[in-house]
């Protein structure tokens, strides 16, 4: 039998759009406000007291550390973080959040637990909870995914 599973159909197409629209629907609520959805993501995951490397930040985006840089710039240019030398490793640099990056994560949180809300109300407990299992397990598939001899050659 041919598998006739169409681009659209893939288990990978489905959760990029999902994640799609929730990042753009974040992005609406957000702009409004200066930031948009990865920056409220960056700024939830910053560690308010002993700070966050750039590395650990980067990481968290999915992006190299060199390609956060002009976001770091920007966010520090608004006044939202600052950066100091890591004193336990001068080669690595910390983002902390100033008082205006504390009210921007608080609204950032705000909206995505008033969002998450939303979705608890439209699935049932048993519902969300096989979804949060099942999603934890593509995730652990996703990482140990290696692909095949014939497929390593493209």
């Amino acid at each position: 039998m041919r598998n006739t599973l169409k681009h659209r159909e893939t288990i990978d197409y489905l959760l990029k759009l999902v994640w799609q629209s929730i990042a753009n629907k974040y992005n609406q609520l957000v702009i409004d406000h200066g930031i948009t959805q990865s920056i409220g993501y960056l700024l939830l995951n910053i560690d308010e007291t002993e700070g966050t490397t750039v590395s650990q930040a980067a990481q968290l985006l999915g992006l190299k550390s060199t390609s956060l840089s002009r976001t770091l710039n920007n966010l520090e240019e608004s006044g939202l973080i600052y950066r100091e030398s890591n004193t336990g490793d001068k080669r690595s640099v910390k983002i902390y959040l100033t008082q205006a990056g504390i009210e921007k994560r608080q609204l950032a949180r705000s909206v995505a637990k008033e969002f998450n809300n939303y979705l608890k109300e439209h699935l049932s407990e048993k519902e969300a909870e096989y979804l949060s299992a099942l999603l934890k397990k593509i995730n652990k598939l996703t990482i140990n995914y290696e692909p095949s001899a014939q497929n390593k050659k493209f």
